[in-house]
């Protein structure tokens, strides 16, 4: 059975699993990682009257309260089921006492439940919508259907409301994390510029220093696929390793064979740093040329051709990215109307600039409630990182020309469409915001693990009984 796990940063979604003190793994990944698994206590089970016969040994039932965060409970079936995810999906988990595990395991939990409880008392909310994109999103990342995504969580025992339950809690982390953390993270022009020159100054012998374009050709392998399905797909895919390497246009044979989603793109997964893509994709292509092809590797969803499309040093003069020129029409979250009727209106847009009885920009004018308004919302020439997750995301799988399907973010709804891409050097000024943006991130990891610390230390925390097996 294959975990349902993210492959890339969703930042849609954030991952909130972190380092798991100093023991050397990381908890389960993120959206997948079921917080809030296991049935709520029942009611107390009658105790036996007394006896004067010899006591037996007595078995405690499983379930039963180890801790309480300000008056909410935690249950032994939540801890375990919480552990029982950790050491499938990450194995280095097993070298690690199971007393121990069990510990770190009650923390984070702990440290969950007094966060999810200060989002609700600061109004954060999480509606149907988000969660069914946050779904979808799952899905994409993981490269197979809605479909298959809900057959493969109940394959392991989870329940359809208990996965969406913990979509609902990983995006209330997340809205929290932004109000709570990101917001307050400044990066000035002197630290952005100290930045860059300390990148430019870094003997680069690290691939993770590096940025990538890559394209991909996936060759999708059915779950519990036969080994003559395994052995047919691999068939599949060393021709069509062939057949580019002999000078086949790349892009036609996304168009005519690829499995993935980007293939409207002509497979570009797009320019981002070589820690934003899957191990496998980068130590494929670590040796290969731009314009060289590798593999055909292997991974979960099947065997996948790559075509090293662009590569670029961190901070280097002459880096180059992918940047799209977007324009969107932005619905803010408005008492007034539900994210629903926002959604219902965009799609509405969509149809008619479909059909061509409406202009995107003449729509996003007269409706968007954003500053790029005025400009038919057009929000220029982007790099990658510019955008919220979830926006940049669905930016990401759009062809220029297309337009989304409205996507809802910590903003409002959006309805997007690229207009344009191109491979770009950077400007000196752009250099610095790429260079503030990596800053950013790197003090908001060490804000938000202060934060977690702090919000932890204000919660009243009862612990009970010990976890037990």
């Amino acid at each position: 059975m294959k975990h349902i796990r993210s492959i890339i940063t969703l930042g849609c979604l954030a991952a909130m699993a972190a380092t798991a003190g100093a023991q050397g793994f990381r908890s389960g990944g993120g959206i997948t990682d079921i917080m809030r698994a296991g049935p709520r206590l029942g009611p107390p089970v009658a105790r036996p009257a007394p006896s004067t016969a010899p006591a037996a040994p007595v078995q405690r039932s499983a379930e039963f309260i180890v801790a309480l965060v300000n008056s909410e409970p935690i249950t032994n079936t939540e801890v375990l089921t919480r552990v029982g995810r950790l050491l499938k999906e990450n194995p280095d988990a097993a070298r690690v006492p199971r007393n121990e595990l069990t510990r770190l395991v009650l923390e984070r939990l702990i440290t969950e439940r007094a966060q999810l409880q200060l989002a609700k008392e600061g109004g954060i909310k999480v509606d149907e919508v988000a969660i069914d994109q946050a779904e979808q999103t799952v899905a994409r990342q993981n490269e197979i259907s809605l479909v298959e995504l809900r057959r493969r969580v109940a394959a392991e025992g989870i329940s359809q409301q208990e996965f969406r339950n913990d979509l609902r809690d990983q995006l209330l982390l997340t809205r929290l994390r932004d109000r709570e953390v990101e917001s307050k993270v400044k990066i000035s022009d002197a630290e952005a510029d100290e930045y860059l020159r300390d990148q430019r100054n870094v003997t680069v012998k690290n691939a993770a220093l590096e940025n990538l374009n890559l394209a991909q050709i996936l060759v999708a392998v059915p779950e519990n696929a036969t080994d003559a399905q395994i052995a047919t797909a691999q068939q599949k895919a060393q021709g069509l390793t062939q057949r580019a390497r002999a000078g086949e246009d790349f892009a036609k044979l996304v168009q005519d064979n690829s499995d993935s989603p980007d293939r409207a793109n002509g497979g570009a997964i797009g320019m981002r740093s070589a820690d934003r893509y899957p191990p496998l994709f980068v130590e494929a292509t670590q040796s290969t040329a731009v314009n060289g092809i590798a593999g055909p590797v292997r991974s979960s969803a099947g065997f996948h051709v790559l075509k090293v499309l662009s590569k670029a040093q961190v901070g280097s003069g002459d880096a180059t990215v992918t940047q799209s020129q977007v324009r969107h029409i932005l619905l803010l979250n408005d008492p007034k109307r539900t994210t629903a009727q926002a959604v219902a209106q965009l799609a509405e847009f969509k149809r008619r600039v479909q059909s061509g009885s409406a202009d995107f920009a003449g729509l996003a004018r007269d409706n968007s409630q954003d500053a790029s308004a005025k400009a038919g919302g057009d929000l220029g020439w982007s790099r990658p990182g510019q955008f919220v997750p979830e926006f940049e995301e669905a930016m990401d799988r759009l062809a220029p020309g297309q337009i989304s399907d409205p996507v809802v973010s910590r903003f409002g709804v959006h309805l997007i469409q690229v207009v344009a891409r191109r491979d770009a050097k950077l400007s000196q000024s752009e250099q610095r915001e790429a260079a503030r943006a990596a800053l950013r991130e790197q003090r908001i990891e060490e804000a938000f693990s202060t934060w977690m610390q702090e919000v932890r230390a204000r919660a009243y925390v009862e612990y009970r009984d010990p976890p037990q097996s």
